[in-house]
């Protein structure tokens, strides 16, 4: 039957609110797509909790550090497991826990283990407690008042297991568990004139006050005791975009993350900004690391900052695409470094530490393709506004761009082994060869045939053929020293990819059908036909060098492995949230690489490694 690929890296994409600090000080949890990454900070080894269905919206540990808790987003209608509550040490699934539609908003452990409560989201409004140890609800309640808005932050108290608050559009209410009549009794705060919407809340460690931050961009400091606002700041200056993630520290000074990227050391009396870093997009999530001589930070442009207390100069240890990834490349014959691209920008990675070595920036413009030269001394790009550009693979200076290169941008590109000629193809459909020389670039010739965008081009080793597929359910084989066309293969599908086997006597397909076509390069004659999903387009492929095996990923957001010549799926990759946009072997066969609509990028374990 299908094994399962094993999962070694995942560089997150979009959801970084649920960044937390473990209290054994040695790990960070994070959502990612269905799964939730445990992350080693000394080493940045991870692992994976899997067992939801859906998008993983919030995750917490409890004070112990023993449980983990995550609450999914569910499509409405479908009555599904929301909370899932998980073994830490054992990172083993302890109970699905199940009465919320929609999806959850916030969750929280009761300080000795005992109660989780948990906040639907706006198509449920409702607040339910369970017990750990039964491992079912003792009672729930609507979340908010039916005249205050909705509530949408949680937060438990961190002495008593029978205390919490919540807030929301217009509301802050204070919590009491009534265990013994299997109730929750709800007191609003009083917050006087001032109408807020609360985004973040923070209990003191000693119960004695927590504070909320609100979109307005200030902070409130209210008494759970006497469910009264003792103070409120800073009066004049607010913090722009709101006031999006706060922490609190041993001194009583409080840390304030913003909208507007800034995280600011606040003195707890007056809620003056004493010092302040400026960081890449909205500062989603703050967490300490023990005592709070560091913090770390996350946004919602998948970055991860780790600031120290003393010096407050933060430093990026994490980072990803945010928007959708279009191609990843190995350079030739080495597997240290790859290639991906995105809107905005190309960026170079060093596989063994998984870590950015260069982002090769171009605003607002998007890279569709890209692609090392054999001799490893320049990337070649494919742009959206019509452009060709080659750049350094170390300092990412530009070398060249080749203007016009196509009139509805260009959305393919290759190159010759013998590094003197680009093969690029256009979203009109043409295919055009270039001449490339020291210092010049020509056109050599223009192949028109395609009606649509070209979408993958392959090159035969020798440099005197190659394939191109387009999105007008053609493929075509190009005799490229004569410039004509040698045979043309048709099937009622948009192609997406295209891959040589080896020996160059036949090449696979795949697009939109959902169908792997094998098909003869002498005459274009289809060999066989594999159904190669289940649903939805496959958008990449990839063969080894032996020919034995190839890869495919799409829609359905699954990586699979196939056997060449049995033509049956031996391996299955579970683990993007997103569909799969392009996938790569790594030279050797060490790994398999895969990008994502949602601007992941998962690496996995090559599972015939030699």
């Amino acid at each position: 039957g299908e094994q399962q690929l094993s999962c070694l890296l995942s560089l997150a994409g979009h959801i970084l609110s649920g960044l937390i600090c473990h209290p054994d000080q040695e790990h960070i949890l994070y959502p990612l797509g269905c799964t939730v990454v445990i992350q080693g900070m000394a080493n940045g080894k991870q692992t994976f909790l899997h067992g939801h269905t859906n998008n993983v919206s919030c995750v917490v540990v409890s004070k112990s550090g023993m449980l983990v808790a995550s609450g999914q987003v569910t499509f409405m209608g479908f009555k599904v497991d929301h909370i899932i509550l998980w073994d830490f040490k054992k990172q083993e699934l302890l109970a699905r826990l199940s009465l919320h539609k929609g999806r959850i908003e916030g969750l929280a452990f009761s300080p000795n283990d005992l109660y989780l409560v948990s906040l639907g989201g706006q198509d449920d409004g409702s607040v339910v407690v369970w017990s750990i140890p039964k491992r079912e609800a003792v009672c729930g309640s609507p979340a908010s008042a039916r005249s205050a808005g909705n509530a949408t932050v949680l937060a438990f108290s961190r002495c008593r297991d029978e205390m919490f608050v919540t807030a929301g559009n217009g509301t802050i209410r204070v919590w009491e568990l009534d265990l013994k009549n299997r109730k929750i009794r709800p007191t609003e705060c009083q917050t006087g004139q001032l109408k807020r919407v609360i985004t973040c809340i923070k209990m003191a460690d000693d119960d004695s006050y927590f504070y909320v931050g609100t979109s307005s961009g200030d902070v409130l400091k209210l008494n759970p005791n006497n469910k009264l606002m003792s103070d409120y700041g800073p009066q004049k200056e607010k913090f722009s975009m709101g006031v999006t993630a706060l922490l609190l520290l041993k001194t009583g000074d409080i840390i304030v993350g913003t909208g507007g990227g800034i995280v600011a050391l606040c003195k707890g009396s007056n809620y003056k900004a004493m010092k302040k870093i400026q960081v890449q997009g909205t500062v989603t999530s703050l967490t300490r690391r023990g005592q709070g001589h560091q913090f770390f930070a996350g946004t919602n442009e998948s970055q991860i900052y780790r600031v120290n207390y003393t010096e407050f100069k933060e430093e990026l240890i994490a980072t990803c695409h945010n928007e959708a990834i279009h191609d990843i490349v190995f350079p030739l014959g080495t597997s240290d470094l790859f290639a991906t691209c995105s809107k905005n920008d190309i960026r170079v990675w060093h596989t063994p530490e998984n870590r950015e070595l260069l982002r090769i920036v171009i605003p607002n413009m998007t890279c569709r393709a890209i692609e090392f030269m054999s001799d490893g001394r320049s990337i070649i790009s494919a742009w959206n506004d019509g452009k060709i550009r080659a750049f350094m693979p170390e300092t990412g200076r530009l070398m060249y761009v080749i203007d016009h290169a196509h009139s509805l941008g260009v959305t393919a590109i290759a190159a010759t082994r013998s590094c003197r000629r680009i093969i690029s193809g256009g979203g009109e459909g043409q295919v055009r060869v270039w001449e490339i020389g020291e210092r010049t670039r020509k056109l050599e010739e223009v192949l028109k045939e395609h009606i649509s965008a070209v979408s993958c081009i392959k090159i035969k080793k020798n440099d005197r053929e190659c394939v191109t597929a387009s999105l007008d359910g053609t493929c075509i084989i190009w005799d490229i020293v004569r410039f004509i066309r040698n045979q043309m293969i048709l099937a009622n599908t948009l192609f997406q990819c295209v891959c040589y086997h080896p020996e160059e006597y036949q090449i696979i397909t795949s697009g939109t059908d959902r169908r792997i076509g094998y098909w003869e390069v002498f005459d274009g004659s289809a060999i066989r036909e594999l159904e190669g999903s289940a649903s939805g387009s496959i958008n990449g492929m990839d063969i080894t060098s032996d020919g034995a095996h190839f890869v495919t990923g799409g829609d359905d957001h699954l990586v699979k492995m196939w056997d060449y010549n049995e033509g049956e799926v031996t391996h299955v990759g579970v683990g993007h949230s997103g569909s799969i946009t392009r996938l790569k072997i790594c030279p050797g066969n060490k790994y398999i690489v895969s990008v994502s609509a949602d601007g992941a990028i998962l690496r996995w374990r090559y599972p015939h490694a030699p």
